[in-house]
């Protein structure tokens, strides 16, 4: 390792949002396998000062594949004419909600297509008051809404809710979605989240056509000004049913690896305290991708208890893993893939973001 990659690092473990954006932009592009296990120690180091030895769950309900939206790399997009659209009932829901209470994981997450109206923001409610006795902490990630049914959502259970920014470029945002959909508007929810005091996710796509690795740099940076609680991130991973699949791709499978980790560590290293999911398209690329997540610096992991049955029809990218494995199978293949690495799950616990916790003291 150079002398400039060590300052990088205690600059990075002095304090937080203490690197610059060449500084970021050489954390992301590392390839030296030896320079990346050096990063990824240190980022671990700091994951362990944060959350311990230990990785929190949500457990993960797709409640429905019909989205408004129409993004270009989205294999759920509205234009794809190829899907089996569902939507799950509250009974459906409450069903897989007591799955996650028993598991002991102690936080779900409602994840579904962009849907707006009144229709949708009351179905939502009667969800959220359907499981409040099983006293989950609940994450929303329904997309963008209107700051009231953030408040109506907010007032009936949920605490956390995950809108991927997917780019911090507007530019680049422009180019992987039709003209009608809106980087500021999704930038305005973020904030009306905040307001509504939700603790708040985003995230992004790495390994995307057209991205730089000063992009990525600045999403991190845009992360840190958001002053966001958690961060959902992945590799982009093509969906043939969709355009953007169809542009040359400037990433191997190994590539889009490394990248991801490589985004994990230098993000723990810029934002120290603040939760990052080791996302499933990791393991889409790698049997063990989840647990190099971890050891690269996350600490929350989105077992999915969806039914079966459904899963294949929620698939936003080609080779989504765990299609036919139950939850039950999962928690014990999870139990034992952590372990291996000498971590353990977070059973009984919420997991709250523990930035979130500092920021509302503050």
């Amino acid at each position: 390792m150079d002398a400039a990659l060590e300052q990088i690092l205690a600059r990075a473990q002095a304090r937080p949002r203490n690197l610059s954006v060449d500084d970021l932009t050489r954390l992301v592009s590392l390839e030296d396998p030896a320079e990346r296990r050096a990063v990824y120690a240190a980022a671990y180091a700091q994951k362990c000062r944060v959350a311990g030895t230990r990785v929190s769950m949500r457990g993960l309900v797709e409640i429905g594949n019909v989205c408004a939206k129409d993004c270009l790399y989205c294999g759920i997009r509205r234009s794809n004419a190829t899907l089996d659209r569902y939507r799950l009932s509250v009974a459906d829901i409450l069903r897989m909600a007591e799955v996650v209470a028993r598991a002991g994981y102690a936080s779900l997450v409602l994840q579904g297509g962009e849907i707006e109206g009144e229709a949708n923001t009351a179905f939502i409610e009667d969800c959220l008051r359907a499981i409040a006795h099983l006293n989950l902490g609940v994450t929303l990630s329904l997309g963008e809404q209107e700051e009231d049914v953030y408040r109506r959502w907010r007032a009936v259970g949920a605490a956390r809710y995950l809108l991927r920014i997917e780019t911090s470029s507007p530019e680049l945002y422009a180019r992987l979605h039709p003209a009608d959909h809106s980087w500021t508007r999704r930038v305005q929810c973020l904030v009306a989240l905040r307001r509504c005091g939700y603790q708040v996710g985003t995230g992004v796509m790495c390994a995307l056509p057209g991205q730089t690795m000063a992009d990525l740099a600045r999403d991190i940076v845009f992360f840190g000004d958001m002053d966001v609680d958690m961060i959902g991130m992945g590799p982009y991973i093509p969906h043939p049913e969709t355009p953007l699949a169809a542009e040359p791709q400037p990433w191997d499978d190994e590539g889009r690896l490394r990248l991801g980790l490589n985004m994990i560590a230098a993000t723990r290293l810029y934002l120290h305290d603040v939760n990052i999911a080791a996302t499933t398209a990791l393991q889409a690329l790698a049997p063990d991708g989840r647990e190099q997540g971890i050891l690269a610096g996350a600490n929350v992991m989105m077992p999915n208890v969806t039914d079966t049955v459904y899963r294949r029809r929620y698939q936003l990218y080609a080779g989504k893993p765990c299609l036919d494995e139950n939850a039950q199978q999962c928690r014990g293949c999870l139990e034992r893939r952590l372990a291996a690495i000498g971590e353990r799950i977070n059973y009984g616990a919420r997991g709250d973001s523990a930035h979130f916790a500092a920021r509302t003291r503050a």
